[in-house]
């Protein structure tokens, strides 16, 4: 059995981190509360059924309840039609919300009050053209891939991000975070949060709570 030391910051101790972590592509409460014990501070939930990370809206409202209200619940989406989305969003209580398709800037502008995370996936330079159109709460970064929208646990060249310091939305980084790299990413590009699926799976959907752990005091030392 693992055991947990959650990683939350003592008092005076909150100012002085950089960074936070989501950990995505939750499907079961036994890893969304090994993600909180071990000082995650927000759980990702996927509403694409395409993917092999899927959780029913059910199910997600089932563990959301069951888990302490100080972690944020992100529902990830793609492309899916605006009043689901809001149903949805109003049935598993989540707090911010995350479009992982090719949803416009006009399409992330109906849902107001709500915090919109927009994800582009980066593959060159000029893949950043545009963004600041998107007037959303944050943007996510993850590697473009020509057959899956994320979740593919590769690594982009992050060197493309070198300008995101200055970008005025939050940061979310993604794409290929694992243990052996993310203290490097944090301190080459600074995000805000690091978001984090694949590489903490034993299977898709199914996650490794010792790489949790390790992944989380690698982020936050």
């Amino acid at each position: 059995m693992v055991k947990y030391r959650h990683s939350e910051p003592r008092r005076g101790e909150e100012s002085k981190l950089l960074v936070k972590v989501k950990v995505c592509g939750i499907t079961n409460l036994e890893d969304a509360l090994a993600c909180f014990f071990s000082g995650a501070h927000a759980l990702g939930f996927v509403f694409y059924k395409k993917s092999p990370r899927y959780i029913s809206p059910l199910s997600a409202r089932n563990i959301s309840r069951l888990l302490p209200k100080k972690i944020k619940r992100v529902g990830v989406f793609v492309d899916e039609n605006v009043s689901t989305v809001k149903k949805i969003a109003e049935l598993c209580n989540l707090d911010m919300l995350q479009f992982h398709g090719h949803e416009s800037a006009e399409y992330c502008r109906k849902f107001k009050g709500c915090k919109v995370i927009k994800a582009f996936r980066i593959n060159k330079k000029e893949d950043l053209a545009g963004i600041s159109r998107y007037r959303t709460f944050a943007y996510l970064f993850d590697s473009f891939s020509n057959t899956e929208l994320g979740g593919t646990g590769n690594k982009f060249n992050w060197k493309i991000l070198a300008q995101t310091a200055k970008m005025k939305p939050i940061i979310f980084l993604s794409g290929g975070l694992a243990c052996g790299n993310v203290r490097r990413a944090v301190k080459l590009l600074k995000p805000d949060w690091v978001d984090v699926s694949s590489s903490l799976e034993l299977a898709p959907g199914k996650k490794d709570h010792k790489k949790i752990q390790r992944f989380i005091q690698e982020t936050l030392r």
